[in-house]
């Protein structure tokens, strides 16, 4: 080694750092300030918003960092206000804004905004973006204020809406505790909702300007406007409670809740001579399943198959074939020289699934389909091409599509949908509460496909394909992305713990298959030398590993077993899984957060062994792929520390005890 890594670079993979949320307060009201937006808008313990943000988006959907100066906090027991001002700058043009934000310990909130375009803005959407959780209030009654002044009770979507739940949106009002309201106001330009779930963000979004007007649009320079949104509660407030900051957490092993979904990695075509290059590695991942595609926009056909088969004799595992056609309206002319391959190459297929081109971009709702072939031409001809071969369909990009475009579940052995949990924000906190919307993604694409089995993925943190603009985002930066293929916390603690957090809520759900990322490159968990900056890894001289690269071979192992409910108490941000085998039972445990969380677990017997993949044994653990199995140590007692992002395997030699 050369080097040593910083803190920054173990964790998330970059020397960028994100600021850490400064709460306010005032009586029962609390929120989090980050960077010119709110979030975590709180009365007492109970979350009235998960944020309030002005937002500046270009004409891909990229979101665009303010720059604050000029920044002013003031706060006193009963009332606290926010002023800056903050300049967005496009890839079309900049914007500038002044903020107000105040609140009171009677649960007012204001946040206005004035807002000038310094040049002309070619913009998707730039203003107010209010955000309701979806922990508790999914499927609850809730009062919508209409532009036209008429008031409507309607429910926050329990499964997830497809188009906009509501339009022309004045205010939003629903019930925190018997007896209280909150009453969100918007004001500036007609506002409208979408399930913010679609993209597997824990939010119901209400934002400026309706989709069915034009974008992107214009914003004239100098053209200056305001907007504003104001938060009122009804009703007696709670008294403020005092907070444990950092709460005891305890673990329950509980009897069998199912089985353990199979693991399969996404195996991109230009990355197959990569992975073929680490044939060990690889071998020690040792999925269940890969997931190969075959992408005939990009020409991809003889060669790209030779390596996946040569990949499947290296593991033995099992192939799942996804081609993207052309999407010309003979799609069995598309798909015939790929299955002769197939046969020559002596490719022995799990399942194909076949997606036209014209499904990997983005439609919305009312919109007119391009033309294309339909779902049964489509099947019918990977049919036809593959006799014999089980076919999967669905969609090859997010849940959204799949939500919007549902396929005949009657002509599919299973459906399938992968997720970005960049799309919309990309710092860590947002991207660790996608976690909460997988459940709710699993059971809406099951309200509609039926009893069909599911498979979720590829699904990684960096975006493959954007579906809704020209490219994904450019991060020459090696920083916080959204929509970027390029995420630097692929190769920290984060990605590990987020796997986990991933996988547990797949399997709790009943998913059949799940997979991740690659083997190497944007998606790996292999460091390979690239077009793209890895701080600290680039300067080995051997080879080396990325922490989640322990935690999906460990995981794979699991397929299969039979899975164990758990129970956490005490605290949210940590996020276990356990299963059951002919050793015993073992536990994974992630803590999801920047903080140290201390985690007792219940009943842990004397010959319980624990291997901690954390901070401090990065280095060791990325230059020995079988550090999990050499670490493991006897668990001294019932309590196990996890640093930020820190994941635990805890293997209990006795059977279980249901």
């Amino acid at each position: 080694m050369t080097s040593t890594a910083s803190l920054a670079v173990r964790l998330c993979g970059t020397e960028q750092h994100e600021a850490p949320l400064r709460t306010l307060r005032a009586g029962s009201l609390s929120v989090a300030f980050d960077n010119g937006a709110l979030r975590y808008i709180r009365i007492g313990t109970i979350e009235i918003l998960r944020g309030i943000s002005f937002l500046v988006r270009d004409e891909n959907w990229g979101t665009c960092t303010p720059v604050l100066d000029d920044l002013r906090i003031d706060e006193r027991p009963d009332a606290f206000a926010i002023e800056y001002r903050a300049t967005c700058a496009a890839t079309s043009g900049r914007l500038v804004y002044r903020a107000r934000v105040s609140g009171s310990s009677d649960g007012a909130l204001s946040f206005v905004t004035e807002a000038e375009p310094e040049t002309d803005l070619l913009t998707n959407r730039t203003g107010f973006v209010v955000l309701h959780p979806i922990a508790d209030l999914a499927g609850k009654p809730v009062r919508v204020l209409h532009q036209d002044g008429l008031e409507r009770l309607s429910h926050f979507p329990d499964f997830i809406d497809p188009e906009c739940p509501f339009t022309d949106v004045r205010a939003l009002s629903h019930e925190i505790a018997p007896g209280i309201w909150a009453t969100c106001i918007m004001d500036g330009d007609a506002f409208e909702m979408e399930d913010q779930r679609n993209w597997s963000d824990a939010s119901y979004k209400t934002y400026v300007r309706p989709l069915r007007r034009p974008w992107p649009y214009r914003l004239p320079k100098g053209q200056k406007f305001t907007q504003a949104v104001r938060l009122h509660m009804s009703g007696t407030l709670l008294a403020p409670m005092s907070e444990n900051p950092d709460p005891p957490i305890k673990v329950t092993i509980g009897g069998p809740a199912g089985r353990v979904p199979r693991i399969g990695v996404g195996v991109a075509a230009d990355e197959a001579r990569h992975a073929l290059g680490n044939s060990d590695l690889i071998r020690q991942l040792a999925p269940q399943w890969i997931a190969c595609q075959v992408d005939l926009r990009l020409g991809h056909g003889h060669d790209e198959l030779e390596r996946y088969a040569a990949l499947t004799r290296l593991i033995g595992a099992s192939v799942v074939l996804e081609i993207i056609t052309r999407g010309t309206l003979d799609p069995f002319g598309e798909l015939k020289p790929v299955a002769d391959a197939v046969r020559r190459l002596g490719l022995n297929l799990e399942a194909i699934c076949v997606f036209p081109a014209q499904d990997m971009k983005s439609v919305q709702p009312g919109a007119a389909w391009p033309a294309m072939p339909s779902f049964q031409e489509s099947y019918s001809a990977a049919r036809r091409a593959f006799p014999g071969v089980p076919v999967g369909g669905g969609m090859a990009a997010y849940f959204t599509e799949l939500n919007r475009k549902r396929p005949p579940s009657e002509a599919l052995d299973y459906a399938t949908f992968t997720t970005c949990p960049s799309v919309h924000a990309a710092d860590d906190v947002s991207v660790m509460e996608t976690l909460e919307a997988i459940p709710h993604l699993i059971r809406s694409a099951r309200s509609f496909m039926g009893e069909l089995p599911l498979r979720v993925g590829p699904s990684q943190l960096g975006c493959r394909e954007n579906p809704y603009g020209a490219s994904t985002a450019q991060n020459e930066a090696n920083g916080r992305v959204c929509l970027s293929r390029i995420d630097p916390r692929q190769r920290g603690l984060f990605n590990a713990a987020w796997i986990v957090g991933y996988f547990a809520a797949c399997a709790r759900e009943g998913i059949e298959a799940v997979v991740f990322g690659d083997f190497t490159g944007p998606f790996g968990q292999i460091h390979r030398k690239a077009d793209f900056v890895q701080p600290w890894f680039d300067q080995q001289d051997s080879r080396t590993v990325y922490p989640a690269f322990h935690v999906l071979a460990g995981l794979s192992k699991l397929g299969g077993a039979t899975l164990l409910s758990v129970g956490t108490f005490g605290a949210d941000g940590v996020v276990t899984i356990a299963a059951e085998n002919d050793r015993g039972v073992t536990l994974w445990v992630a803590n999801l957060t920047a903080k140290t969380q201390s985690v007792r677990l219940s009943d842990a017997p004397s010959s319980a062994r624990i291997a901690l993949l954390g901070a401090e044994q990065f280095e060791q653990a990325a230059t020995d792929p079988n550090f999990m199995e050499i670490s493991a140590r006897p668990l001294d007692d019932q309590f196990i520390s996890l640093d930020a992002y820190a994941v635990a395997r805890v293997d209990l030699d006795r059977p279980s005890s249901a």
